[in-house]
């Protein structure tokens, strides 16, 4: 997706707001059915079901910003959105569950590959990348407008994309709570995809098109509203990541729900104490495992009470929590053009909700067990 930065409205110190001005929209789709289909089941904890609404459970998105410079003019642009279709479509085969839809079944939520595909949004720049970086450095609200995102909706979650892209001279990536763990393993989708580029670049002079022609439209007051509106959200406090690492032979894999629920309360514990910050009397606690019974895993939604921390009992010495950053998981790292690596990267936790959100999840690399973040409440 192109984005368009337009001078909008100003801050109070004067300096002027980019505006992102969406002119076309497109779904990109795995190039091959997906066979057989992958799903993630999506428990809600029983004391909850009944008392909250889907969309306070499910709602929220994990946003990251990769900022690159363009050393290849704007005559590359034409056919950047073409490559950049054509590679996505191309690496979904391998991870059809980033293209899937939040079906209602007879048993429950499950997240299912259905192709149904990612949403991809084009506009135009009027901006230079120093020049949004200048005024991001004080004003970094402003990313919100980089990325796109529009909440699942609660009650037809079917038609709802859980995941969307958008690019120029960045390239903004939105994806449900529910798929951090695909998008944020940095060395499998997003590896995949630039590699997938970069192969479709022209090399040594040739002339090589896209397959696929990006569609422009000339004027964007054309596109229907609802089909480009989107969830109005800010960035949310900054988030704590802690890598997880067990000391004992027991697999973090295997652990019940109970302990990821000790492991998680230690973590909010430390960022309050850190940040001198409350999580709230309710938050809101997800879990990504592994599952014998579903191809995916298994993903457990639940609110969560803090009580100061009184019903955390002693883990002993069988895990290791440290703190990590989000560079760690090789950020920095992706590039879709040879030797043009990211010159700034931003990730957070969004939410149109004021609650906070506990995410944890099993990250099986670099001697490394699992990974829980930490989102506290959108502050006031």
């Amino acid at each position: 997706m192109d984005v368009v930065l337009d001078k909008g409205a100003t801050h109070d110190d004067g300096h002027s707001l980019p505006k992102v001005r969406i002119l076309a929209v497109k779904t990109v789709a795995p190039v091959k059915e997906t066979q057989p289909r992958l799903a993630q089941k999506v428990l809600l904890a029983s004391n909850d079901h009944d008392s909250m609404q889907p969309r306070s459970i499910v709602g929220g998105c994990y946003q990251v910003v990769f900022y690159y410079n363009n050393d290849n003019g704007e005559e590359s642009d034409w056919s950047f959105y073409g490559w950049i279709v054509e590679s996505l479509c191309m690496a979904l085969v391998d991870y059809p569950i980033l293209a899937a839809r939040l079906l209602e079944r007879d048993t429950g939520l499950e997240i299912v590959s259905i192709d149904s595909g990612f949403r991809l949004l084009s506009a135009q720049c009027q901006w230079s990348l120093s020049q949004f970086l200048d005024l991001n450095e004080r004003h970094n609200d402003n990313e919100t407008e980089l990325v796109y995102w529009k909440e699942i909706d609660e009650t037809l979650p079917q038609f709802s994309p859980l995941c969307s892209v958008q690019a120029r001279y960045s390239i903004g990536i939105s994806c449900s709570l529910f798929l951090l763990t695909e998008v944020l393993a940095v060395d499998n989708f997003l590896k995949k995809w630039t590699e997938i580029y970069q192969e479709m670049l022209p090399q040594n002079g040739e002339i090589k098109k896209s397959i696929f022609i990006h569609p422009l439209v000339k004027d964007h007051e054309v596109l229907p509203s609802h089909v480009i509106s989107r969830t109005f959200s800010r960035k949310r406090a900054e988030s704590m990541i802690f890598k997880i690492t067990s000391t004992t032979d027991v697999m973090i894999m295997s652990i019940n729900q109970e302990t990821w629920r000790e492991l998680a309360m230690l973590c909010v514990k430390n960022l309050e104490q850190k940040h001198n910050i409350q999580m709230g009397s309710k938050f809101s606690f997800l879990v990504k495992k592994h599952s014998s019974s579903s191809s995916s895993g298994v993903i457990t939604i639940e609110s969560c009470s803090n009580n100061g921390g009184n019903n955390v009992k002693r883990l002993g010495l069988k895990y290791q929590i440290t703190l990590a950053t989000w560079n760690e998981f090789g950020l920095y790292n992706v590039a879709f053009c040879e030797a043009n690596k990211p010159v700034h990267v931003s990730c957070w936790v969004a939410s149109s909700v004021p609650e906070g959100h506990v995410m944890a999840m099993p990250h099986p690399r670099d001697n490394l067990s699992a990974v829980i973040i930490v989102t506290p409440p959108t502050p006031n």
